[in-house]
């Protein structure tokens, strides 16, 4: 296996600023368990969080729903994710998915939306890919 373009590990810390939960409307893929964790910590039933918090796509997998502004449902513009402890590994993963990671070109392109890339603690090669490997966006 050759090294990745980012063997020597690349930077970021979460700044919390909501760049990736809010604007555009997109996926945030969850699974049972992620929606179990969810409905647990909000202290809802799975099928009530299940059906006002997610929704169906292709038929077999679920997303998150958008408010009508396209903010994550979870996503609170004064107080942040309110789900953070059991935020999806969607959102446990970011920036590291396999898109931001192909290049450097790709790496640049989200640090353009992504005030945290290129900041703060280094992240080791192997952990990037850890990372990458939980979820394929």
């Amino acid at each position: 296996m050759s090294r990745p373009w980012y063997a020597d590990g690349l930077r970021f810390a979460c700044t919390q600023c909501g760049n990736c939960c809010t604007g555009t409307p997109g996926f945030v893929w969850v699974n049972d368990e992620e929606i179990a964790a969810l409905a647990e910590f909000r202290g809802e039933p799975v099928e009530e969080v299940r059906g006002l918090y997610t929704r169906s796509e292709g038929g077999t997998r679920r997303s998150l729903k958008e408010k009508p502004n396209g903010d994550c449902v979870f996503y609170d513009r004064m107080a942040g994710c309110t789900v953070y402890p059991v935020r999806p590994r969607q959102c446990r993963t970011w920036p590291f998915w396999e898109c931001n990671t192909e290049s450097p070109e790709a790496w640049a392109r989200a640090a353009a939306d992504c005030p945290g890339c290129n900041r703060g603690e280094l992240i080791p090669a192997e952990e990037i890919t850890r990372r990458v490997k939980v979820i394929r966006i």
